[in-house]
């Protein structure tokens, strides 16, 4: 049926509407790689958010349920120039359009897709209704991505481990990607997956070689109410934070956070490490970042920037073993350069271990 999407700035673009949903409601976003719509859907980052591909064809190759990174979708609706029918991959279980009906994810096609993506980065990423009729949209009722708990919608409510290797992580779960556990899991570790309200006794009984503050949706300073907890493991154990993370991390030591115009979301960002030189080109998705002049009083310096617009892209602390990153090394979807940063982190937890030993 004809659907439309309505901007918050009053722009409406016309196309066609997959699914039995007439109207929902997200912050529309934009995510610029080629492949990895499996990825893109089910990433808990994504909460709340409706995603324009800027590549025009999407769906080619299917559904094949191994790249999940969640349960489920987790992007509130898509929005595409094309969908294919069909997905042509000898793993595929799904075509696309198949999928989302299966899960009442709403997708608009047919859409001027440049035209949204020109929108979003001359006015930043904002509120927008996708409908099936214009006289329903009212914008006065809906609440801001920016001010909604995001993270208690996708953290889990149960404690989990997976593996069984020589470096025991526990992940406080924000919103985690599957693909951090595997990449941990593959190089020997145990990680134990807790809720993103665990307390330190619960944590500290679990007996972790090191804490890992995954991704996650939504505004940082929503969960300011954590800092101070996380502040305190940060100072306890080797500790990498990812996407969400890291911004927490940057929160808990007194550093700040502010919202881009409009967001980095892709495979192909390219980042560079201020202390080895070295290029990575990155799989990103966030809307908010790290300020550099926050970082003063922290004990924070800027160890990797984003080679476009110069953000912060993650950090290193002058007394404490904290491996810190906007990006993910993970990918998934995106190029697995960086993937050797886990390293760091195992190396942190190694270090640890070898004092605790000789103490």
């Amino acid at each position: 049926m004809k659907g439309y999407i309505v901007l918050s700035t009053g722009e409406t673009f016309e196309g066609e509407l997959l699914g039995n949903v007439e109207q929902v409601y997200g912050e529309v976003v934009f995510f610029t790689g080629m492949t990895g719509y499996e990825e893109v859907i089910t990433d808990p980052s994504f909460k709340g958010q409706m995603v324009v591909f800027t590549y025009p064809l999407i769906g080619n190759y299917g559904i094949n349920g191994i790249d999940q990174e969640s349960v489920g979708p987790q992007a509130s609706a898509l929005i595409m120039q094309g969908c294919r029918s069909q997905g042509y991959h000898y793993e595929a279980i799904d075509s696309l359009k198949e999928y989302a009906e299966k899960h009442s994810l709403p997708i608009l096609v047919g859409v001027d897709t440049r035209a949204v993506v020109k929108r979003i980065r001359e006015l930043g990423d904002m509120g927008a209704i996708i409908t099936t009729n214009l006289d329903s949209v009212d914008f006065s009722s809906k609440q801001t991505i920016g001010t909604r708990d995001l993270v208690q919608e996708v953290s889990t409510t149960t404690i989990e481990s997976f593996g069984d290797g020589d470096h025991h992580v526990v992940m406080v779960d924000f919103g985690y990607k599957k693909s951090i556990v595997t990449s941990l899991m593959k190089l020997g570790c145990k990680v134990t997956v807790v809720p993103y309200n665990t307390d330190e006794l619960t944590i500290a009984n679990l007996g972790p070689d090191g804490i890992l503050f995954s991704n996650g949706p939504g505004n940082p300073k929503k969960l300011l109410h954590l800092t101070g907890q996380i502040k305190r493991l940060a100072t306890t154990y080797p500790t990498m934070g990812i996407c969400l993370g890291h911004q927490l991390l940057a929160l808990a030591f007194g550093g700040d956070t502010e919202k881009l115009r409009f967001g980095h979301r892709g495979a192909n960002q390219p980042v560079q490490d201020l202390l080895t030189k070295k290029v990575y080109i990155t799989s990103q998705n966030h809307s908010y970042v790290v300020t550099d002049s926050s970082l003063k009083e922290t004990g924070f310096t800027p160890r990797y920037v984003n080679i476009n617009d110069r953000s912060i892209e993650g950090m290193s602390h002058s007394k404490y073993p904290i491996t810190s990153v906007q990006f993910h090394p993970e990918a998934h979807p995106g190029p697995s350069d960086s993937e050797e940063i886990f390293l760091h982190f195992l190396t942190d937890m190694s270090s640890k271990r070898r004092e605790k030993v000789y103490a």
